[in-house]
């Protein structure tokens, strides 16, 4: 399946378990205090279940959680790759074109997972440079912008997931101007004495701010750590082609 498709249907299920998730748990939560709260004549609790309730903090939950999906797949990806590095796919080349043709075919016999991976691809191109100009330096430089491509295709796939943590805390500032917009449409009844709507109001400008931010912070650190996993990935490129291809043929060379 298509990876965008996949993560088209991830967030339509993220959207129906969070709506059923508040149709069935939080907001009859919220209608028993309200209730509660109106026999009583006492103030709504600030508890969980008030906090989370308004249709802004429901938004957020569905763009956090597939935000963590999205990064959580990525960072499969990379450990799925990870021991690659660990892995000689040179050992048999010297400095002869049949040894560096024979490595190219074993390169293009391996799986379709394991060629596709950015280090494959590198390497790959880089010893067929080598091939065909007889060139270390040429081989060399050709490693330099297929990095620099890697390192844009990885800013491209972060897109997506840096969009939610800017639109989560957006979001939520969205409900800080609405529950401020219908504080001050109250304001003349909080004059007259009846402070309670005007109140309830403020509750969910505050709220929607105080869960977009909370929500934001945790999704930020997990994508400052993903992108220092890729960071990471285009040095271990560069160090691997560096000591098991450059280095190689410079010897064999001499």
């Amino acid at each position: 399946m298509n990876k965008n498709i996949k993560q088209i249907l991830a967030l339509v299920i993220f959207v129906i378990v969070v709506q059923a998730m508040y149709s069935l748990w939080i907001l009859p939560n919220v209608r028993a205090l309200e209730a509660i709260a109106l026999n009583t004549g006492s103030i709504l609790p600030r508890n969980f279940f008030v906090i989370v309730k308004d249709f802004e903090q429901q938004v957020c939950f569905v763009l956090f959680l597939w935000g963590m999906y999205l990064c959580a797949g990525k960072l499969m990806q990379l450990s799925s790759q990870a021991y690659l590095f660990d892995v000689d796919l040179l050992s048999d080349i010297e400095d002869t074109s049949n040894d560096i043709v024979s490595t190219l075919d074993s390169i293009d016999k391996l799986p379709e997972e394991i060629k596709g991976t950015p280090l494959v691809q590198i390497t790959s191109s880089a010893l067929r440079r080598y091939a065909i100009t007889g060139s270390i330096q040429n081989a060399s430089e050709a490693i330099t912008p297929a990095l620099e491509s890697m390192a844009i295709k990885n800013e491209a796939e972060l897109s997506v997931i840096k969009y939610i943590t800017w639109a989560i805390p957006s979001i939520g500032f969205l409900g800080t101007v609405r529950g401020i917009g219908q504080a001050m449409s109250q304001a003349e009844s909080a004059v007259a004495g009846n402070i309670g709507p005007m109140t309830s109001s403020l509750g969910v400008s505050f709220n929607s701010t105080f869960v977009a931010l909370m929500i934001s912070v945790v999704l930020m650190m997990l994508v400052s750590y993903l992108q220092r996993t890729n960071d990471d990935q285009l040095v271990k490129v560069q160090e691997y082609c560096e000591k098991y291809l450059i280095r190689r043929i410079s010897i064999s060379r001499h």
